[in-house]
């Protein structure tokens, strides 16, 4: 979407002052916000909210033009999946100018702003995610990343610096921004209206219905990314930042709901990497490359996926691990001579040596699964060979639960009592 503006303005005296609608916020509500961006928050809150209800009220729903809605506003977010986001933000495959033409025609009917004003923000997402940089940071909330960026005048990440010299240099690009507002007005209104009108006489409902209703669905799905796809769902690639991978996301999106994937490998053309995921816009940009209309298909290599995938696991793991009790560590263990520790066990401390650790077994005698005699047999010695399977070879359930038993380190031990 376009860029907030300055939420400030100069005063004659050289400094800065808040405007009149930042001061009335504060009133009201009792906090400082930015003012509202009226021709922004007209155009994707009021205008649809206001189709809606007069849809509801006034305007003869027919069936025809509701599939017509659905499909045109599949195809303005394929546009915007598909072209402005994987395409344009990250160059994820090769697109022909016949292709690059419908994209940007049929994308900017979307109403998400132009390729480069969308594309220089998401990009400043992806260098800044999380920070105040970032444009839709959600560590603002989630009203924040989802809308509130764009209804608000914001300065605060104007700053961000991104690379955008390719854009520049596009010229599709280029006759995009420069008759954005006539473009947007023509395929997000005029086209849907036009054609329901013609084709089965539906002027106000290709108008209602599919232009300013549809228009309206599209943007929220699409905000969607930066709200709910960094709130909710797992992390299967790394754990750091927001992005989350979530299928119902996913669905609504087209396939970019696998976000915790796609900010691992930006430059993959797809996000639901599996073959089971669903990702209709990598299954568009795919049939695209066997026509003809795409080429150069970017693929993360399968190695380095799987391996940030085990990496992932392995610190999901480790984290579990710190939240249950594995013992004191050995190198934090006091050390005792071998002397002390027979001196300890003969003044009635049940302790016991296994590969040269101390443990104290005091509270567990009882509840051996061997016996009380055995353990006790061994109670002031050294039971390492009978505990690694002299005997009988101890389970790693038995091994979790000596290391909770661990007390100190010996430092001397007779040659004939250590492991062989």
């Amino acid at each position: 979407m376009t860029s907030p503006v300055n939420a400030k303005e100069t005063s004659q005296e050289g400094g800065s002052r808040p405007t009149s609608g930042e001061q009335r916020y504060k009133g009201r509500l009792g906090i400082a916000l930015p003012p509202l961006n009226w021709p922004l928050f007209t155009f994707i809150v009021i205008v649809p909210m206001v189709a809606i209800f007069g849809g509801i009220l006034w305007v003869p729903i027919y069936k025809t033009t509701v599939l017509f809605g659905f499909v045109y506003g599949y195809l303005r977010g394929i546009c915007i999946t598909a072209g402005y986001h994987r395409y344009w933000a990250h160059r994820s495959y090769t697109a022909s100018q016949p292709l690059q033409l419908f994209l940007a025609l049929v994308g900017v009917g979307a109403g998400q702003g132009s390729i480069s004003q969308w594309c220089r923000q998401h990009r400043a997402h992806h260098r800044y995610v999380d920070t105040s940089q970032d444009p839709y940071n959600v560590q603002r909330g989630f009203f924040h990343a989802h809308i509130g960026w764009i209804i608000f005048k914001d300065n605060s990440n104007l700053h961000n610096r991104v690379d955008i010299t390719d854009l520049k240099a596009d010229p599709i690009v280029y006759w995009q921004r420069r008759y954005y507002w006539q473009l947007t007005i023509l395929m997000a209104y005029i086209v849907p209206t036009v054609i329901a009108g013609l084709i089965w006489g539906d002027w106000l409902g290709g108008f209602v219905i599919a232009g300013c209703v549809g228009t309206g669905g599209v943007q929220q799905i699409s905000f969607c990314i930066n709200s709910f796809a960094h709130c909710y769902g797992t992390q299967p690639f790394q754990g750091v930042k927001s992005p989350r991978d979530n299928f119902i996301t996913a669905f609504v999106t087209l396939g970019e709901g696998y976000h915790n994937f796609h900010h691992e490998f930006p430059v993959d053309y797809r996000n639901g990497v599996r073959w089971c995921d669903y990702d209709p816009t990598k299954w568009t940009i795919w049939f695209w490359s066997r026509i003809g209309l795409a080429s150069n298909l970017r693929r993360s290599p399968d190695s380095e996926i799987e391996k940030r995938r085990l990496q992932r696991c392995r610190e999901i793991l480790d984290q579990a691990l710190d939240n249950v009790d594995c013992g004191t560590m050995v190198k934090d263990l006091p050390d005792i001579s071998w002397e002390a520790y027979q001196q300890q066990a003969r003044t009635g401390c049940n302790l016991v040596v296994i590969n040269g650790i101390v443990h104290d077994v005091s509270n567990f005698i009882t509840d051996h699964p061997g016996g009380e005699e055995l353990l006790t047999a061994v109670i002031g010695d050294d039971a390492t060979q009978l505990f690694e399977g002299g005997a009988y070879k101890h389970s790693n359930a038995a091994h979790n639960l000596l290391s909770t038993l661990r007390i100190a380190r010996v430092s001397t031990q007779p040659e004939s009592k250590q492991l062989i």
